[in-house]
């Protein structure tokens, strides 16, 4: 059975490779995070029915309140972020927030949420595991470090939705918000439908603003950061970067074949990345 750094290492390689230069104690916190957001995602898109992932997820709301009351938690999750996060000072709230946004993730088969429950899920899946991870890394930055979190987790959420919003609509799901489709005339239907609007292009150019400002924001705040505490992130902005740049060139009315960073490119700003 995999570690979790080795289930990180064949997953995501240059992550692993970025984290290397942190403390043993801080790379094993954010190990653990990684596993608790990957094993919510894995629920979240598996076969099962409603009914059984929101049980499941249920069972780890009782599992986090283990964990804080400091009783034996049942997973090997559990036991984990027990083992390796609780030195940080991590906030329970912050967990559940995570929790959430996997709870709503389940409501989304065949339809967009409205505004509200989209940011809810913006923030859990991609901002709150942005600002723990922070909280680990440099938890003397915690202002910075929260408006980072959110501006540079929004963003490369977003990068990756438009990036992979064929694949999405295939599988029934769609998360853009109902409003934004209204304002641009694009039918509720089916969520293939929906991509297949001619209108859909300009829901896409929308989206693609709140990202654009996002990753300006982000490279001024990790500006203010300290370089090699931060190379994870870093990371993650340089190829989500790289992928918006790569649909916002060729037009956002074209939704497929996805951007592809080839190896090359990705050797090159990992190395640029890790070794500046």
């Amino acid at each position: 059975m995999l570690s979790l750094g080795g289930m990180i290492r064949k997953s995501q390689p240059a992550l692993f490779w970025c984290m290397r230069s942190l403390s043993k104690s801080k790379r094993e916190a954010i190990y653990t995070l990684f596993a608790f957001c990957r094993h919510l995602d894995i629920v979240v898109r598996s076969d099962m029915s409603a009914a059984e992932k929101k049980e499941l997820l249920e069972a780890w709301r009782e599992e986090l309140d283990n964990i804080y009351d400091k009783k034996v938690p049942l997973t090997n999750i559990g036991r984990k972020i027990y083992k390796n996060c609780m030195r940080f000072n991590l906030p329970k709230e912050l967990w559940l927030e995570i929790l959430h946004s996997a709870f709503l993730k389940t409501e989304y088969q065949g339809k967009s949420p409205d505004n509200q429950r989209f940011e809810q899920y913006v923030r859990g899946t991609a901002e709150i595991p942005f600002r723990l991870a922070l909280m680990i890394i440099d938890p003397e930055h915690s202002k910075v470090g929260e408006e980072l979190s959110k501006n540079l987790g929004t963003a490369v959420l977003l990068t990756y939705m438009l990036k992979d919003v064929k694949d999405d609509a295939k599988s029934g799901r769609l998360y853009i918000p109902s409003e934004i489709l209204r304002e641009f005339g694009v039918e509720q239907n089916t969520p293939r439908e929906i991509i297949e609007d001619k209108n859909f292009m300009h829901v896409r150019e929308k989206l693609a603003d709140t990202v654009e400002k996002g990753y300006a924001k982000s490279e001024r705040l990790l500006a203010k950061m300290n370089y090699a505490d931060t190379r994870v992130l870093r990371l993650l902005y340089n190829l989500g970067r790289c992928q918006f740049d790569i649909m916002k060139k060729r037009g956002w009315e074209i939704i497929s074949p996805k951007p592809k960073v080839n190896f090359a490119k990705r050797l090159s700003i990992f190395y640029h990345t890790v070794f500046k």
